[in-house]
């Protein structure tokens, strides 16, 4: 599968409030469906849906023990978005450094303009 198609399957996932409370609960380990319905008020086959999305994006996966089915994160997904986001990061740093050079440079340039000035 695409990369950017991962990207743009997890970032839509994301975009849910339930989506997010769920891979939340999964940070702190492995859950069931049961275990991961009860803090909302909603029935278990609407958490079954908002799983199969967050699986079909890559961000959680399923392992089969006995007639359980846990889901916990799933360190690919999860590593993809965060290096896209990590070059975002990286060219905001650099856009941030070259606006302080040009902030810096100006700010130079009107203290001597002021210095000169005072000096006739």
């Amino acid at each position: 599968m695409d990369n950017s198609l991962n990207l743009d399957s997890a970032f839509a996932a994301l975009s849910d409030p339930t989506r997010r409370a769920i891979l939340a609960r999964l940070a702190k380990g492995e859950a069931t469906v049961n275990e991961l319905a009860e803090p909302f008020e909603m029935t278990q086959p609407a958490i079954s849906q908002h799983l199969k999305v967050l699986e079909e994006a890559g961000l959680i996966i399923r392992r089969v023990d006995g007639t359980k089915r846990p889901r916990r994160l799933a360190r690919a997904g999860i590593d993809a978005m965060d290096q896209w986001l990590e070059m975002l990061r990286k060219a905001l740093e650099q856009n941030y450094t070259r606006l302080d050079k040009i902030l810096a440079k100006q700010a130079l340039a009107t203290t001597e303009t002021h210095t000169r000035g005072e000096k006739r």
